[in-house]
């Protein structure tokens, strides 16, 4: 494909973005964007005909070439978590996460070595999963020092803080769509593992996204990196909880709620974490992402999962929630 080819834009980013006139804004100017980085960056598209471009949740992603070498063009829909993406791949610097070669802060564009964006942990054996996610989780725990890019990142016990005023606010605005002792027991989370996380020293670089599909196999197949951080600074359990809330079709059928508080415990063990700090962020984390959800229009299945998890990970799963097999993938729920 030519250095100015149109490229494909694909049509569930179309989608997302096509709803309000900013995200009409930001996908008229990617053409823009993309031409201005491969001519910034001296790049070669490497998109066969009739290929379409990966992307995430908010960001396109395109295969290039660079002096003959692979590499990936990301360009982001302008948001702090893109603004602070940047940063926190500077401080890993390919190790345990992909390696960023080139950033356009401005323009939410960087230039990443290429991953094999079809070999996720999604596909792996949970329990071979594990052992992989536990060594990145070591490798990206890194601790802080003085280099500039720290300064940006916000801490997870400023987040516990904020949700202790937002989350009772939320549900009460929302009706009480849940029982009032899971929004305590979210509550109770963020007021002591905020405060412990104020005055612990253990503070790491946090990657607060890593489910299974945000950890990718190299191009030579002989490790696995991890994208899209969503960064904070603090406990490094805050990172348990994405992959309890995906993957709950692999739970045990008969005993799925065993199953998941099971997976929390051997997930935070491999990772050298504390299972029950790792138990508990979890249980504030989708207090919030159920609230979140509730805001939002055809997203009760999301709702449901995220209720499942929370409840089940307190010790109570709640009545007249569907079974963890028939809860929705995140992203799939709509209703």
């Amino acid at each position: 494909m030519g250095p100015h080819a149109a490229i494909p834009i694909p049509g569930e980013l179309h989608a997302r973005y096509n709803r309000d006139s900013a995200g009409r804004d930001w996908l008229a100017s990617l053409p823009g964007l993309i031409r201005g980085a491969v001519d910034r960056w001296d790049l070669q598209v490497d998109l066969g005909p009739g290929n379409q471009p990966w992307n995430g949740h908010g960001a396109v992603v395109i295969p290039v070439l660079r002096n003959s070498k692979p590499a990936a063009l990301k360009i982001a829909y302008p948001h702090d978590e893109a603004l602070a993406e940047p940063l926190a791949l500077a401080l890993w610097n390919g190790n345990g996460a992909v390696r960023l070669l080139e950033v356009d802060s401005r323009n939410c564009a960087m230039l990443l070595d290429r991953l094999d964006a079809s070999a996720s942990l999604q596909d792996v054996p949970v329990d071979q999963a594990r052992e992989v996610w536990a060594d990145v989780v070591r490798r990206l725990s890194i601790t802080p020092d003085d280099r500039p890019e720290w300064l940006a990142m916000d801490h997870i016990a400023a987040t516990a803080e904020r949700w202790s005023d937002e989350l009772p606010q939320d549900w009460a605005l929302l009706g009480m769509p849940f029982p009032r002792w899971l929004l305590e027991a979210a509550l109770e989370v963020c007021q002591t593992r905020g405060a412990v996380g104020r005055r612990s020293g253990k503070d790491v670089l946090v990657h607060t996204d890593l489910h299974f599909m945000n950890i990718l196999a190299t191009e030579d197949g002989k490790g696995y990196l991890a994208i899209d951080p969503q960064p904070q600074i603090g406990e490094a359990e805050f990172a348990v909880a994405p992959v309890l809330w995906n993957r709950l079709p692999d739970l045990p059928p008969a005993d799925p709620e065993t199953g998941l508080r099971e997976r929390c415990l051997e997930f935070s063990i491999a990772a050298g974490l504390d299972p029950e700090a790792a138990r508990q962020w979890s249980i504030a984390r989708e207090v919030q992402n159920a609230l979140w959800y509730a805001q939002k229009h055809g997203h009760s299945g999301d709702v449901a999962r995220s209720l499942w998890v929370a409840s089940t990970l307190a010790g109570k799963t709640l009545d007249g929630l569907p079974r963890a097999h028939e809860l929705p993938v995140p992203g799939a729920a709509r209703s």
